[in-house]
């Protein structure tokens, strides 16, 4: 009997720390396990998680909740595409852009295209690179940091503000709002969803815009219309630009923090990437699918389909774990390595594939690239501090208590001047 046979993934700590050897289990039973945690079929392998984003069989509709909220209708025969369509409203996060599919889910992600422009990415590369270097000010002398706290989340936090056009006198509000948040200091609803303080912010900002527009970036976003020359209603824009406010924020952050415990831990690969910055970029790849962010999403299938030799009924729940596709050894040899030449690293599924591919992937590639060049240029020798995250044969460390993410609670790092 295996040790992981009595697991409930969704509720077991134990699999906190380190769930990959469970995600193996999974996978050596089936790649495609029909019978996986909670009654999902649990996709682990590569080809098949890529065969699941690009079937337009299956919906994502149920992208965020799973099998946490049961279908709000009986699915009944080999096509419910009518009924999800005439209960899709009843589904939890129905109004945000990750559980839409086809024409919706398209003309909803059309609305970023007047906002991510290469004329607009740049302006906002000029922004990080500026910010990375105010941010490092203010705790370099000290020579230890915090990195979550420190670093990653107020810079990921004002970039994605920046991209949306949040005024600059706006920014050090957001900053506060976020240390609130990670010190627990939100009260009322704001604690039970932070959300709300963003969708409030930013309700002001459109509203005002179309009322009053200006030059800024945030008229371009209150003004956007959708392909066929509507506009959008306010809540519309509104949800669009929280959704990727909060998930830019967790994708970079915990992007950042895996890539630089890798040279922390590393000494020959801080090294060798200090002596080649033209590693970065593999280096970011390789972190992101040995660490993918997301963890567990979900899938609906519309229609009785399949994936690989594995019948898929209609109405199946599919849970996608990029973290385990993207250690699929018939993939990825010796994938537990961390590789920086790893000749394939780009066809990891950390963004995920298909229409749904994350429209921040850019963002936090770059967002990762100037970081870790910056870093490398101002911090020499960095290194793990033992006295939080104990010595190299002993070391431990938090990771958020959660199924849907994987990412650092904390990353305690001390360096010497890089001048």
């Amino acid at each position: 009997m295996s040790e992981f046979e009595s697991v409930d993934y969704f509720t077991d700590q134990s699999l906190i720390p380190d769930p990959y050897p469970y995600f193996d289990y999974l996978r050596d039973r089936c790649p495609v396990l029909a019978d996986g945690p909670a009654g999902v079929v649990a996709i682990t392998g590569h080809q098949e998680a890529l065969a699941v984003y690009r079937d337009p069989a299956m919906s994502s509709a149920n992208a965020v909740v799973g099998p946490f909220a049961p279908l709000p209708f009986t699915p009944e025969g080999d096509d419910i595409s009518d009924l999800l369509e005439q209960h899709r409203g009843s589904i939890p996060m129905a109004e945000h852009v990750v559980t839409m599919d086809a024409d919706q889910h398209w003309r909803t992600r059309a609305l970023l295209s007047s906002l991510l422009t290469p004329k607009r990415l740049r302006e906002n590369e000029d922004f990080m690179l500026a910010l990375a270097d105010r941010q490092l000010d203010s705790f370099l002398a000290a020579g230890r940091v915090e990195f979550m706290s420190g670093y990653a989340k107020p810079f990921s936090t004002l970039v994605i503000a920046d991209l949306l056009g949040v005024p600059t006198e706006d920014h050090e509000e957001f900053r506060r709002a976020l240390s609130d948040q990670i010190a627990g200091r939100l009260d009322g609803e704001l604690a039970f969803n932070p959300l709300e303080w963003l969708e409030q912010k930013f309700t002001d900002y459109i509203t005002t815009r179309r009322e009053t527009p200006g030059s800024d970036v945030l008229t371009q976003l209150a003004l956007a219309q959708y392909p066929d020359g509507s506009t959008p209603e306010v809540d519309e824009v509104v949800k669009l630009a929280t959704f990727l406010f909060a998930a830019g924020q967790e994708t970079t952050t915990k992007l950042l923090s895996a890539g630089i415990r890798n040279l922390a831990e590393q000494s020959d690969l801080q090294t060798r990437i200090r002596a080649d910055r033209k590693l970065i970029p593999s280096f970011l790849e390789e972190t992101l699918r040995l660490e993918s962010p997301v963890k567990s999403h979900f899938r609906l299938a519309r229609t009785t389909t399949s994936v690989g030799d594995c019948p898929i009924s209609a109405g199946a729940t599919i849970m996608l774990l990029p973290g385990a596709s993207n250690r699929d050894p018939r993939k990825f040899p010796n994938p537990n390595d961390f590789q920086v030449d790893r000749r394939n690293v780009r066809e990891h599924v950390a963004f995920g594939r298909g229409a749904h591919t994350c429209p921040g992937a850019p963002l936090a590639r770059t967002e990762g690239r100037i970081s870790v060049n910056r870093i490398l240029d101002r911090m020499a020798n960095i290194r793990i501090d033992e006295t939080r995250h104990g010595a190299a044969e002993n070391r431990t460390y938090r990771y958020e208590p959660t199924f849907v993410m994987r990412g650092l609670s904390e990353l305690h790092i001390e360096f010497d001047s890089a001048s």
